[in-house]
C-alpha cells in the first residue's frame, strides 16, 4: 500500500498521526483527530469530520497516518478535502485513499477495527477545534 502511494506521490512534506472513528448505512459519518508534524516545525493539532454517500455499511475505528503533499503554509491544512473511499473491515483492515485540494494531495493510510465494507465519495473537513457538525 505505502509503495503505491510513494511511487504515485514522492515523499511527503508533513504527515498527520491521529486515529478516527466513522460508521454508516448508505450515508455516513466521520470523525477524527490528531497532529500534523513537518520538518522543523511544533506539532500542530488537527480534527476531521465529513460525511459520505454511497454503497457503504457498517463501523470501525482506526488508527490514521496521513501523508501530505504540497501543503503551503500550515494553515492551508484546514479546509475540505473531497474524495473517494473503499473499504473492507471484517474484524480488522488496512486501506489508503487519496484526498485533493487544489494542489494539496492527502493520502489517508488507515488501520483498525470493525465490521464494515463498501464505497462512498465525501470529503474531510479538517479543522483547528473539534466540531461535531460534520458539514
Amino acid at each position: 500500500m505505502l509503495n503505491k502511494v510513494f511511487t504515485d506521490q514522492g515523499r511527503p512534506q508533513a504527515y498527520i498521526a491521529g486515529e478516527e472513528a466513522s460508521g454508516a448505512i448508505g450515508v455516513g459519518l466521520r470523525y477524527g483527530r490528531g497532529y500534523l508534524y513537518r520538518p522543523g516545525a511544533a506539532p500542530v493539532p488537527v480534527f476531521w469530520t465529513g460525511p459520505s454517500i454511497g454503497f457503504d455499511g457498517g463501523a470501525n475505528a482506526s488508527k490514521v497516518f496521513t501523508l501530505v503533499y504540497d501543503l503551503g503554509p500550515t494553515e492551508a491544512i484546514y479546509r475540505r478535502y473531497p474524495g473517494v473511499d473503499g473499504s473492507a473491515y471484517i474484524v480488522g483492515g488496512a486501506g489508503v485513499n487519496y484526498q485533493r485540494a487544489g494542489s494539496t494531495v492527502l493520502a489517508p493510510v488507515r488501520t483498525g477495527v470493525g465490521l464494515r465494507t463498501g464505497v462512498n465519495i465525501g470529503y474531510l473537513n479538517y479543522t483547528r477545534e473539534y466540531t461535531p457538525v460534520p458539514f
